[in-house]
């Protein structure tokens, strides 16, 4: 990941890598990984937390190839992390 996870509790961590890699790095994804996710959330939670990744990242490619993205969705190149103090 791009950005420093300072901030977020291990779980959450874990939930941006894995939506990190589902839209990155999929088929690496192995059962390690899988056993990690495990320690934090359960069963249904992984395949819905997998599915709810999923369709956010189909979504955020339809709208590349319509051209959609950088005219509703603009993003700023240099943007500073948020504090969660």
């Amino acid at each position: 990941m791009d950005q420093a996870l300072d901030g977020f509790s291990p779980a959450e961590a874990l939930a941006l890598e894995y939506a990190d890699r589902l839209a990155t790095d999929h088929h690496n994804m192995d059962d390690a990984f899988f056993d990690r996710l495990k320690d934090h959330y359960s069963d249904g939670q992984v395949l819905e937390l997998g599915m709810m990744i999923g369709q956010l990242i189909g979504f955020g490619r339809l709208l590349a190839v319509l051209d959609l993205e950088s005219k509703f969705c603009p993003i700023e190149e240099s943007v500073e992390p948020v504090s969660m103090a």
